[in-house]
Protein backbone atom coordinates (compact mmCIF):
# COMPACT_ATOMS: atom_id res chain seq x y z
CA UNK A 1 0.00 0.00 0.00
CA UNK A 2 2.88 2.38 0.69
CA UNK A 3 4.81 4.25 -1.93
CA UNK A 4 7.16 2.83 -4.46
CA UNK A 5 7.02 5.67 -7.04
CA UNK A 6 9.38 8.67 -7.24
CA UNK A 7 8.04 11.76 -5.50
CA UNK A 8 7.97 14.28 -8.35
CA UNK A 9 6.78 17.86 -7.78
CA UNK A 10 4.42 19.90 -9.97
CA UNK A 11 5.04 23.65 -9.61
CA UNK A 12 2.19 24.52 -11.97
CA UNK A 13 -0.34 22.81 -9.72
CA UNK A 14 1.21 24.48 -6.69
CA UNK A 15 0.71 27.91 -8.26
CA UNK A 16 -2.89 27.10 -9.21
CA UNK A 17 -3.73 26.00 -5.66
CA UNK A 18 -1.87 28.96 -4.14
CA UNK A 19 -3.75 31.44 -6.35
CA UNK A 20 -7.06 29.74 -5.58
CA UNK A 21 -6.34 30.00 -1.87
CA UNK A 22 -5.40 33.68 -2.24
CA UNK A 23 -8.67 34.40 -4.07
CA UNK A 24 -10.62 32.54 -1.41
CA UNK A 25 -9.01 34.62 1.33
CA UNK A 26 -9.89 37.84 -0.51
CA UNK A 27 -13.52 36.76 -0.81
CA UNK A 28 -13.66 36.03 2.91
CA UNK A 29 -12.58 39.42 4.18
CA UNK A 30 -16.22 40.22 4.92
CA UNK A 31 -18.65 38.73 7.40
CA UNK A 32 -18.89 34.95 7.06
CA UNK A 33 -22.38 33.64 6.17
CA UNK A 34 -23.17 29.91 6.36
CA UNK A 35 -23.19 29.67 2.55
CA UNK A 36 -19.51 30.65 2.45
CA UNK A 37 -18.57 27.93 4.93
CA UNK A 38 -20.40 25.43 2.75
CA UNK A 39 -18.73 26.85 -0.37
CA UNK A 40 -15.24 26.25 1.02
CA UNK A 41 -16.12 22.67 1.92
CA UNK A 42 -17.63 22.10 -1.53
CA UNK A 43 -14.54 23.57 -3.21
CA UNK A 44 -12.20 21.19 -1.37
CA UNK A 45 -14.59 18.29 -1.88
CA UNK A 46 -14.41 18.98 -5.61
CA UNK A 47 -10.60 18.97 -5.47
CA UNK A 48 -10.61 15.69 -3.55
CA UNK A 49 -13.00 14.00 -5.96
CA UNK A 50 -11.01 15.25 -8.95
CA UNK A 51 -7.81 13.90 -7.43
CA UNK A 52 -9.39 10.55 -6.59
CA UNK A 53 -10.92 9.96 -10.03
CA UNK A 54 -8.67 11.85 -12.44
CA UNK A 55 -5.25 11.45 -10.84
CA UNK A 56 -5.42 8.37 -8.60
CA UNK A 57 -7.84 6.47 -10.87
CA UNK A 58 -9.95 5.46 -7.89
CA UNK A 59 -7.12 3.72 -6.01
CA UNK A 60 -7.74 3.21 -2.28
CA UNK A 61 -4.25 4.45 -1.43
CA UNK A 62 -5.34 7.97 -2.44
CA UNK A 63 -7.09 8.16 0.93
CA UNK A 64 -3.73 9.29 2.32
CA UNK A 65 -3.64 12.15 -0.18
CA UNK A 66 -7.20 13.01 0.84
CA UNK A 67 -5.94 13.27 4.42
CA UNK A 68 -3.31 15.89 3.58
CA UNK A 69 -5.83 17.80 1.44
CA UNK A 70 -8.26 17.98 4.36
CA UNK A 71 -5.45 19.09 6.65
CA UNK A 72 -4.78 21.89 4.16
CA UNK A 73 -8.50 22.76 4.31
CA UNK A 74 -8.26 23.07 8.10
CA UNK A 75 -5.47 25.63 7.93
CA UNK A 76 -7.20 27.45 5.08
CA UNK A 77 -10.24 27.89 7.34
CA UNK A 78 -8.02 29.17 10.15
CA UNK A 79 -6.35 31.62 7.75
CA UNK A 80 -9.77 32.82 6.62
CA UNK A 81 -10.69 33.48 10.24
CA UNK A 82 -7.52 35.48 10.80
CA UNK A 83 -7.95 37.58 7.65
CA UNK A 84 -11.71 38.12 7.92
CA UNK A 85 -11.67 39.08 11.60
CA UNK A 86 -8.42 41.02 11.54
CA UNK A 87 -7.60 39.42 14.87
CA UNK A 88 -5.38 36.66 16.21
CA UNK A 89 -7.69 36.02 19.17
CA UNK A 90 -8.34 32.33 19.70
CA UNK A 91 -5.41 31.15 17.56
CA UNK A 92 -2.50 29.39 19.25
CA UNK A 93 0.92 30.33 17.85
CA UNK A 94 2.42 27.43 19.78
CA UNK A 95 0.12 24.98 18.04
CA UNK A 96 1.05 26.53 14.69
CA UNK A 97 4.73 26.22 15.57
CA UNK A 98 4.30 22.52 16.31
CA UNK A 99 2.39 22.09 13.06
CA UNK A 100 5.14 23.83 11.08
CA UNK A 101 7.77 21.64 12.73
CA UNK A 102 5.75 18.50 11.99
CA UNK A 103 5.31 19.44 8.32
CA UNK A 104 9.02 20.16 7.88
CA UNK A 105 9.93 16.82 9.42
CA UNK A 106 7.57 14.88 7.19
CA UNK A 107 8.44 16.85 4.04
CA UNK A 108 12.10 15.96 4.62
CA UNK A 109 10.98 12.44 3.77
CA UNK A 110 8.06 12.76 1.36
CA UNK A 111 9.69 15.27 -1.02
CA UNK A 112 12.27 12.75 -2.17
CA UNK A 113 11.71 9.37 -0.55
CA UNK A 114 8.86 6.97 -1.25
CA UNK A 115 8.41 5.04 1.99
CA UNK A 116 5.39 6.91 3.36
CA UNK A 117 3.65 7.87 0.11
CA UNK A 118 0.56 6.32 -1.48
CA UNK A 119 1.38 4.07 -4.44
CA UNK A 120 -1.07 5.72 -6.86
CA UNK A 121 -0.23 8.70 -9.06
CA UNK A 122 -1.34 11.20 -6.39
CA UNK A 123 1.80 10.21 -4.49
CA UNK A 124 3.93 11.52 -7.35
CA UNK A 125 3.04 15.20 -6.89
CA UNK A 126 -0.44 15.98 -5.47
CA UNK A 127 0.45 14.75 -1.99
CA UNK A 128 3.60 16.88 -1.78
CA UNK A 129 1.91 19.89 -3.36
CA UNK A 130 -0.73 20.04 -0.66
CA UNK A 131 1.81 19.46 2.10
CA UNK A 132 3.87 22.41 0.82
CA UNK A 133 0.71 24.55 0.47
CA UNK A 134 -0.18 23.67 4.06
CA UNK A 135 3.28 24.71 5.25
CA UNK A 136 2.90 28.02 3.41
CA UNK A 137 -0.47 28.59 5.09
CA UNK A 138 0.96 27.79 8.53
CA UNK A 139 3.91 30.14 7.97
CA UNK A 140 1.52 32.87 6.87
CA UNK A 141 -0.65 32.33 9.92
CA UNK A 142 2.37 32.55 12.22
CA UNK A 143 3.33 35.83 10.58
CA UNK A 144 -0.18 37.21 11.02
CA UNK A 145 -0.45 36.08 14.63
CA UNK A 146 3.01 37.10 15.83
CA UNK A 147 3.63 40.20 13.68
CA UNK A 148 0.63 41.75 11.93
CA UNK A 149 -1.96 40.94 14.60
CA UNK A 150 0.28 40.68 17.65
CA UNK A 151 -1.83 43.21 19.58
CA UNK A 152 -4.76 40.77 19.60
CA UNK A 153 -2.68 37.63 20.13
CA UNK A 154 -3.45 36.12 23.53
CA UNK A 155 0.16 35.38 24.46
CA UNK A 156 -0.43 34.99 28.19
CA UNK A 157 -3.16 32.41 27.68
CA UNK A 158 -1.19 30.59 24.98
CA UNK A 159 1.16 29.13 27.55
CA UNK A 160 1.09 25.38 26.91
CA UNK A 161 4.74 24.21 26.98
CA UNK A 162 5.57 23.32 23.37
CA UNK A 163 9.30 22.51 23.68
CA UNK A 164 8.74 19.47 25.94
CA UNK A 165 6.17 18.20 23.42
CA UNK A 166 8.75 18.52 20.65
CA UNK A 167 11.38 16.70 22.68
CA UNK A 168 8.93 13.96 23.61
CA UNK A 169 7.96 13.54 19.95
CA UNK A 170 11.60 13.18 18.95
CA UNK A 171 12.45 10.73 21.72
CA UNK A 172 9.44 8.54 20.90
CA UNK A 173 10.33 8.67 17.20
CA UNK A 174 13.93 7.60 17.84
CA UNK A 175 12.64 4.69 19.90
CA UNK A 176 9.67 3.52 17.85
CA UNK A 177 10.20 4.58 14.24
CA UNK A 178 9.40 2.25 11.36
CA UNK A 179 11.87 1.64 8.51
CA UNK A 180 9.88 2.19 5.32
CA UNK A 181 12.49 4.61 3.99
CA UNK A 182 15.32 2.24 4.96
CA UNK A 183 17.10 5.41 6.18
CA UNK A 184 17.02 5.68 10.01
CA UNK A 185 17.45 9.46 10.06
CA UNK A 186 14.56 10.16 7.71
CA UNK A 187 12.38 7.43 9.21
CA UNK A 188 12.92 9.10 12.56
CA UNK A 189 12.12 12.55 11.15
CA UNK A 190 8.90 11.31 9.57
CA UNK A 191 7.81 9.69 12.82
CA UNK A 192 8.77 12.82 14.76
CA UNK A 193 6.50 14.77 12.43
CA UNK A 194 3.65 12.35 13.06
CA UNK A 195 3.94 12.62 16.84
CA UNK A 196 4.38 16.41 16.73
CA UNK A 197 1.31 16.71 14.50
CA UNK A 198 -0.74 14.70 17.01
CA UNK A 199 0.26 16.78 20.05
CA UNK A 200 -0.06 20.08 18.14
CA UNK A 201 -3.75 20.17 19.06
CA UNK A 202 -2.91 20.45 22.77
CA UNK A 203 -1.79 24.13 22.78
CA UNK A 204 -4.93 25.06 20.81
CA UNK A 205 -7.18 23.28 23.30
CA UNK A 206 -5.19 24.80 26.15
CA UNK A 207 -5.78 28.30 24.74
CA UNK A 208 -9.50 27.64 24.37
CA UNK A 209 -9.64 26.50 27.99
CA UNK A 210 -7.70 29.53 29.25
CA UNK A 211 -9.99 31.97 27.41
CA UNK A 212 -13.35 30.79 28.74
CA UNK A 213 -13.87 27.54 26.89
CA UNK A 214 -15.29 29.12 23.73
CA UNK A 215 -13.87 28.52 20.25
CA UNK A 216 -14.76 30.61 17.22
CA UNK A 217 -16.58 28.85 14.41
CA UNK A 218 -13.67 28.52 12.01
CA UNK A 219 -11.27 27.51 14.77
CA UNK A 220 -13.71 24.71 15.53
CA UNK A 221 -13.85 23.69 11.86
CA UNK A 222 -10.05 23.71 11.77
CA UNK A 223 -9.84 21.28 14.70
CA UNK A 224 -12.54 19.11 13.14
CA UNK A 225 -10.66 19.05 9.82
CA UNK A 226 -7.53 17.88 11.64
CA UNK A 227 -9.58 15.09 13.20
CA UNK A 228 -11.05 14.01 9.85
CA UNK A 229 -7.59 14.06 8.30
CA UNK A 230 -6.41 11.79 11.10
CA UNK A 231 -9.32 9.39 10.47
CA UNK A 232 -8.36 9.01 6.81
CA UNK A 233 -4.67 8.70 7.61
CA UNK A 234 -5.45 6.08 10.23
CA UNK A 235 -7.56 4.06 7.79
CA UNK A 236 -4.70 4.12 5.30
CA UNK A 237 -2.16 2.99 7.89
CA UNK A 238 -4.45 0.19 9.06
CA UNK A 239 -4.95 -1.02 5.50
CA UNK A 240 -1.18 -0.86 4.95
CA UNK A 241 -0.32 -2.50 8.27
CA UNK A 242 1.18 -5.57 6.62
CA UNK A 243 3.60 -3.33 4.69
CA UNK A 244 4.80 -1.38 7.73
CA UNK A 245 8.00 -2.87 9.07
CA UNK A 246 10.65 -2.01 11.65
CA UNK A 247 13.72 -3.43 13.31
CA UNK A 248 11.85 -5.13 16.14
CA UNK A 249 13.06 -4.64 19.70
CA UNK A 250 10.97 -7.62 20.76
CA UNK A 251 10.74 -10.48 18.30
CA UNK A 252 7.26 -10.72 16.82
CA UNK A 253 6.16 -7.28 18.06
CA UNK A 254 6.04 -4.60 15.35
CA UNK A 255 6.49 -1.52 17.51
CA UNK A 256 6.64 0.79 14.45
CA UNK A 257 3.16 -0.21 13.34
CA UNK A 258 1.61 0.11 16.78
CA UNK A 259 3.32 3.43 17.42
CA UNK A 260 1.81 4.83 14.20
CA UNK A 261 -1.67 3.48 14.95
CA UNK A 262 -1.41 4.51 18.62
CA UNK A 263 -0.58 8.07 17.62
CA UNK A 264 -3.77 8.24 15.57
CA UNK A 265 -5.85 6.92 18.46
CA UNK A 266 -4.20 9.36 20.89
CA UNK A 267 -5.30 12.28 18.74
CA UNK A 268 -8.94 11.31 19.28
CA UNK A 269 -8.37 10.93 23.01
CA UNK A 270 -7.13 14.53 23.10
CA UNK A 271 -10.12 15.98 21.22
CA UNK A 272 -12.89 13.72 22.56
CA UNK A 273 -14.55 16.40 24.71
CA UNK A 274 -14.19 19.06 22.06
CA UNK A 275 -15.63 16.73 19.43
CA UNK A 276 -18.78 16.24 21.46
CA UNK A 277 -19.42 19.97 21.86
CA UNK A 278 -18.50 20.63 18.22
CA UNK A 279 -21.08 18.16 16.93
CA UNK A 280 -23.66 19.54 19.36
CA UNK A 281 -23.00 23.12 18.19
CA UNK A 282 -23.21 22.51 14.44
CA UNK A 283 -26.30 20.29 14.69
CA UNK A 284 -28.23 22.71 16.90
CA UNK A 285 -26.90 26.14 15.88
CA UNK A 286 -25.42 25.73 12.41
CA UNK A 287 -22.01 25.85 10.75
CA UNK A 288 -21.10 29.40 11.80
CA UNK A 289 -21.78 28.94 15.51
CA UNK A 290 -19.01 29.03 18.09
CA UNK A 291 -18.32 26.03 20.30
CA UNK A 292 -18.78 26.55 24.03
CA UNK A 293 -17.26 23.83 26.20
CA UNK A 294 -18.17 25.58 29.44
CA UNK A 295 -16.84 24.14 32.69
CA UNK A 296 -15.50 21.03 30.98
CA UNK A 297 -12.38 22.97 29.95
CA UNK A 298 -11.23 23.08 33.57
CA UNK A 299 -9.29 19.87 32.99
CA UNK A 300 -6.95 21.72 30.61
CA UNK A 301 -6.13 24.61 32.93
Amino acid sequence: MLGCKPAGFCLRTFYIISNSTKMALQLWTQKIPPTNVIAVYVFFLGLILAMHHLVANGEFSSIMTMAVMIRCLGFALLAIQSVSSGSAAGISARALGLDAFALCCQLSSTLWLQGYLPVDASGDWVFQTFEVCTLVLVAGLLYHVLVQQKDSYQAEADSCPAVPLLLLSFILAVTFHADLNARPVFDTLWMTGLFADVVAVLPQLWLIARTGGRAQALTSHYIAAMALSRVLSGLFMWAARHDITCEEWISGFNHGLWAILGAHVLHFVFIADFGYYYMKAITTKGLTSSVDMGDDTAVWV
